[in-house]
């Protein structure tokens, strides 16, 4: 269980996790020594699972966001292992998720436009057992966050 310290501490890294341990440690009214400790628990404890830098997409050039509804052409377990094992190693693709429901995955990725999008969607993805897509072109970020709720 976490205290409040530690929920404080895991709050700031999340809005700056270059930080140093002297400015989080006057944050969360610790000595730096006794600071360092507890992120070091916290990282032993697998609450800190590594620091990232966010990127602008527009800049580097990808910034067509789309989301796309995966529906293998069988769902065995050799398929679904080869889908996410050749998943995992596509650049483009941030995430993807195997979900309950009407599909088997919802794959979100990051392409320079629409002709990108569909060399992407024809050379890459629909050739690793994949039956019919669905695919959600983003007109607006809305919202998008890496920060979880810490209650």
């Amino acid at each position: 269980m976490l205290d409040k310290i530690s929920k404080k501490i895991l709050a700031e890294l999340q809005n700056d996790g270059r930080i140093s341990n002297v400015e989080l440690a006057a944050r969360v009214n610790l000595s730096p020594a006794a600071c360092l400790e507890r992120v070091r628990k916290l990282h032993e404890a697998g609450y800190i699972m590594g620091y990232t830098a966010q990127l602008n997409p527009q800049l580097l050039d990808v910034s067509l966001l789309v989301f796309i509804e995966v529906v293998l052409d069988r769902t065995t377990p050799e398929v679904f292992d080869a889908f996410k094992n050749s998943v995992q190693i596509i650049p483009e693709v941030l995430e993807c998720h195997m979900v309950a429901g009407g599909f088997d995955y919802l794959v979100k990725a990051r392409v320079k436009d629409m002709a990108a999008y569909r060399e992407f969607l024809g050379k890459t993805l629909l050739q690793k057992g994949v039956r019919e897509t669905h695919t959600y072109a983003v007109m607006e970020e809305v919202k998008n966050t890496t920060k979880l709720p810490i209650r």
